[in-house]
């Protein structure tokens, strides 16, 4: 497996977008965005734009550097002419299985045969994309966390079939890009991070649901008491209530949990998905 020289990012939403940019700041590789809507790769040069604009009012980046970044983010809608010669491909579409399967496996078919594929996915393991690809021993999870721009971690988890090769690589990516990686030796749903917050985000919401306590002091409960920088509430709005219930539907049909809660599914079903709708837990 030879060094890592071009990178392609599959998926140009919020997570797509800014693993792009958080590459493309450290200037060492050539790096290409794809999306098949064109309109979603526009959205995303602007979106970075205002992340890096904002970086050089606040004098944590000079102008050039930033110009720099911007520019070394090439896009296209082609998913099969751009990682045709990729040593490193991240797929960072949306958080739906078949969307990934249908991705991994047009990797399969276009990708270089010594490129490693990688998933950003913060629930689906790589064991069910993997064989979609023909090479399950050059699969993992990347899995960077929002806004990756500031959160430093990146959980690299190893499938049943990944060699040692694509781990030491997709490490070694993930330190050079300046964030930091630990390893799963073993897939679990929800890896590290996600089962540790999904339990006590569960748990708040049953102490609201039962009329423990509000909203609002169980998240000052958890900020003074835990020393979260954010209640599991706010926490949840943030990332988005659809986002944290499809996960949860996808962990209980793998078996593993109880289903979501009645109060998270009443919400979702009046749109009231958090921050990006003005309305979740909280009003904003």
């Amino acid at each position: 497996m030879g060094e890592v020289k071009k990178v392609v990012i599959v998926g140009a939403g919020t997570m797509g977008s800014q693993i792009a940019l958080q590459t493309a700041l450290g200037g060492r590789y050539e790096l290409t965005l794809v999306d098949s809507v064109s309109a979603q790769l526009e959205r995303a040069r602007a979106q970075n734009q205002k992340l890096l604009d904002r970086s050089v009012e606040k004098g944590r980046l000079d102008k050039d550097a930033a110009d720099a970044a911007l520019a070394r983010v090439s896009t296209s809608s082609d998913i099969a002419a751009a990682v045709k010669d990729a040593d490193l491909v991240i797929e960072a579409v949306v958080e739906d299985f078949d969307a990934k399967k249908s991705v991994f496996t047009e990797l399969g078919q276009h990708a270089h045969k010594d490129a490693i594929l990688a998933s950003n996915s913060s629930t689906i393991a790589i064991s069910r994309l993997a064989e979609y690809t023909g090479r399950p021993d050059m699969c993992c999870n990347m899995h960077f966390f929002h806004p990756v721009t500031v959160m430093q971690l990146c959980e690299v988890v190893r499938g049943p079939k990944t060699s040692d090769a694509t781990i030491a690589t997709a490490m070694e990516f993930v330190r050079s890009i300046d964030r930091t990686p630990v390893l799963l030796n073993k897939e679990i749903w929800g890896f590290i991070v996600n089962r540790i917050l999904f339990a006590a985000s569960e748990e708040a919401i049953h102490l609201l649901e039962g009329g423990y306590a509000s909203a609002e002091d169980i998240d000052i409960a958890v900020q003074k008491g835990l020393n979260w920088p954010m209640g599991p509430f706010h926490l949840l709005d943030f990332s988005g209530l659809d986002i944290f219930y499809g996960a949860m539907k996808d962990r209980h049909r793998q078996g593993e949990g109880a289903d979501a809660p009645e109060l998270l599914k009443k919400l979702v079903d009046e749109g009231r998905l958090g921050r990006k709708t003005g309305k979740g837990f909280f009003d904003y």
